[in-house]
């Protein structure tokens, strides 16, 4: 079903499929995107930790970096180590402005003959904008957003995914490869935004719907929506740009350290070149600088704690806020991501959460709240 507010959104290749499993759409960057289907999100959740879920997530941008200078050029904008990326291998990787702000995160992989970025989609047509800006120049920049976008999540989507593209069980986490399936070229990268092993597929968007057509028709693969992605990620303790990253948002103080990669550090061999370098090094060199750093929370009591929701310390002085948080349906308790005070981020500090005006308390806890288990071979 489509409401009114919903029909001059944008729409992806599986709109139709989506109304036909009677989907609930919700406006999303843009597009009008499945929320939840009539099973419901904790039944979706619970699935795709037990066996295999399926999303839709073309709505995120897709971008090819082609040309000799294109993996110098992207370095310049981003701090990890492109250069020394291997064939077929895929990043994590953080866009960020001339402030050391995140403007996006990223997923970026090296093909044969290009590079190959995975944008947000609230973001893709800014981050466009701001690649051609700073590297036009540089290399050739083709976005792919009319291009299919498939995930397939869970312990059990690489024996799915086995009977469709049989090559796909030789990956392993973070590597990728092209692939056939009925004639359709492919590109899969074995990634994804759960915890859980699983796939991202890049598929031509005229063939997108007969391929989540022959993934649904698996035994272990029942469709899932944004519900359910947003409660898997933070599970994972992965962040959500827009709630956990913006633009005010250092990576130091993100705990997002390991997207900045040591050659790019402070006496690494490319040290700095990156927009922001000047805000973002000393940071990490002295961590004793941050005003704040990004934390884990689990509840206390069986109160969902949301994002906005101010956090005070035993003397009631405020000392952060959560940023996502939500009832875990694989924990059964709340959990949240926050800013917090560095004095009240140590593992083991309780802090209260004002949740309409009732003091829950909150107790810091390291993240993944539930264990990833990526194939890493």
């Amino acid at each position: 079903m489509t409401s009114a507010a919903t029909t001059d959104l944008l729409k992806t290749p599986l709109f139709a499929l989506h109304q036909e499993l009677g989907a609930r759409m919700v406006p999303f960057a843009g597009y009008t995107m499945p929320v939840q289907y009539p099973q419901g999100l904790m039944a979706e959740h619970l699935h795709t930790r037990e066996a295999a879920g399926l999303f839709d997530v073309s709505h995120m941008g897709q971008i090819s970096l082609r040309g000799a200078d294109a993996g110098a050029a992207l370095e310049s904008l981003i701090p990890m180590d492109v250069l020394g990326l291997g064939e077929h291998r895929q990043r994590y990787g953080l866009l960020l402005d001339d402030a050391g702000g995140i403007l996006d995160d990223l997923m970026f992989v090296r093909r044969e003959d290009d590079l190959f970025l995975i944008v947000n989609g609230a973001c893709k047509h800014a981050d466009l904008a701001h690649i051609q800006a700073r590297i036009a120049d540089r290399c050739e920049i083709v976005p792919q957003f009319d291009r299919g976008l498939l995930a397939l999540q869970g312990p059990q989507a690489a024996a799915a995914m086995a009977r469709l593209v049989p090559g796909t069980a030789a990956l392993v986490f973070m590597t990728g490869g092209h692939f056939d399936w009925n004639g359709v070229a492919l590109y899969i990268t074995r990634s994804g935004y759960t915890g859980e092993d699983g796939f991202e597929i890049s598929v031509p968007a005229a063939q997108a719907e007969a391929l989540a057509r022959a993934l649904l028709a698996q035994p272990e693969v029942r469709p899932v929506g944004l519900g359910a992605r947003n409660s898997l990620r933070l599970e994972a303790g992965l962040c959500l740009y827009g709630n956990d990253l913006d633009p005010t948002t250092n990576p130091a103080e993100a705990a997002l350290n390991w997207a900045v990669q040591k050659v790019r550090r402070i006496g690494g061999e490319r040290e700095g070149g990156f927009p922001g370098a000047a805000a973002v090094l000393p940071l990490l060199q002295s961590p004793e600088l941050l005003a704040r750093r990004r934390v884990g929370l689990v509840a206390l009591e069986r109160v969902p704690v949301r994002e906005g929701t101010e956090l005070q310390d035993a003397s009631a002085r405020k000392v952060g806020s959560v940023t996502s948080g939500l009832l875990s349906p694989t924990l059964n308790q709340p959990i949240a991501l926050a800013y917090v005070e560095p004095a009240s981020a140590a593992i083991g500090t309780t802090l209260q959460a004002l949740v309409r005006g009732k003091a829950v308390p909150m107790q810091v806890q390291a993240t993944p709240f539930v264990p990833p288990r990526y194939h890493r071979g």
